[in-house]
C-alpha cells in the first residue's frame, strides 16, 4: 500500500456538517429578519436559498463570479421571490451577516469526523485543511466545532488567490504546506472541486460520497460513504 505523509482535507460537508448547520441557521435567520411578513411558507424561502446557493458556489469555484457577488446574490434571489419591489443590496448584506453569524457558531460535525481526525493525528499524518470557504467564517467554524488546532496548515482560496479546483490552488497548497504530490492524499466530498481538481494536480484522492444514491458519471478512484472507512485505508 502506498505511504502518505500529508493529507489535504476539505472542511465543509467533509468534516463540518455545513448543510445541517446551515439548515438551522436559515431557520434562525427567517425568524430574526421576520421574513414571515413576505413568505407564508418558510420552506419557499429555504428552497429558493438552496437553489441559489448551489448554483452560485458552482460558479464561484470556477472563478466565474466574485465573493462579493455570491454573498449578495444568494440572498437577493430567494428574497425576491417573496418581497415586493427590488431587494436592496444593504438588506442582502444584513441577511448575509446574520446568517454567517448564526452558521459559524454551530458545532455540528459530520458523523465520525472527530474520531477520524483523532485517529489520523495519532497515526502521525500531517493534516492540512483545504477550503474555498471565506476566511472570516472558517476559523470561527473550526473553533465552534472543536477542530481548531488539529490542522498543521489551513489553506483557504482567499489566501491562495485561486479556488479549488484550479491547479493554482493546489500549487499554493504545496508551497504553503511543504507537501509533495506523490505522498499527499486529497479527501473531500465535492466531486468537481475536491476530487477532479486534485487529480489534475497529480494527487491521489478519496471521494467521500455522503449521499451514496448519487453515482459519479465516471470512475473517480477510491470512494467511501462514511468517514470511518478511511481508517481502513490510512
Amino acid at each position: 500500500m502506498k505511504v502518505y505523509t500529508d493529507l489535504f482535507v476539505d472542511f465543509d460537508d467533509t468534516l463540518y456538517d455545513t448543510h445541517g448547520n446551515a439548515v438551522e441557521a436559515l431557520q434562525e435567520l427567517f425568524e430574526d429578519l421576520h421574513l414571515g411578513r413576505w413568505f407564508k411558507q418558510p420552506e419557499t424561502f429555504y428552497d429558493e436559498y438552496w437553489k441559489a446557493n448551489i448554483d452560485l458556489w458552482t460558479h464561484y469555484s470556477q472563478g466565474e463570479i466574485s465573493r462579493d457577488y455570491l454573498i449578495v446574490e444568494r440572498f437577493r434571489r430567494p428574497l425576491s421571490v417573496g418581497m415586493p419591489g427590488e431587494v436592496s443590496k444593504d438588506f442582502c448584506l444584513k441577511a448575509s451577516d446574520r446568517f454567517l453569524e448564526f452558521c459559524s457558531s454551530k458545532p455540528g460535525l459530520v458523523e465520525g469526523a472527530r474520531e477520524l481526525v483523532d485517529y489520523l493525528m495519532a497515526k502521525g499524518y500531517r493534516l492540512h485543511m483545504c477550503s474555498n470557504g471565506f476566511h472570516e467564517v472558517q476559523y470561527k467554524k473550526l473553533r465552534a466545532c472543536g477542530l481548531d488546532g488539529c490542522f498543521q496548515t489551513v489553506v483557504l482560496s482567499e489566501d491562495a488567490g485561486f479556488n479549488k479546483p484550479s491547479r493554482e490552488f493546489f500549487d499554493y497548497a504545496f508551497l504553503t504546506t511543504g507537501a509533495q504530490p506523490e505522498t499527499t492524499l486529497m479527501i473531500g466530498d465535492n466531486l468537481q472541486t475536491d476530487i477532479m481538481g486534485a487529480q489534475r494536480a497529480g494527487l491521489d484522492t478519496v471521494w467521500f460520497n455522503r449521499f451514496p444514491e448519487y453515482k459519479a458519471p465516471e470512475p473517480v478512484g477510491r470512494e467511501i460513504t462514511s468517514l470511518s472507512e478511511l481508517m481502513n485505508i490510512l
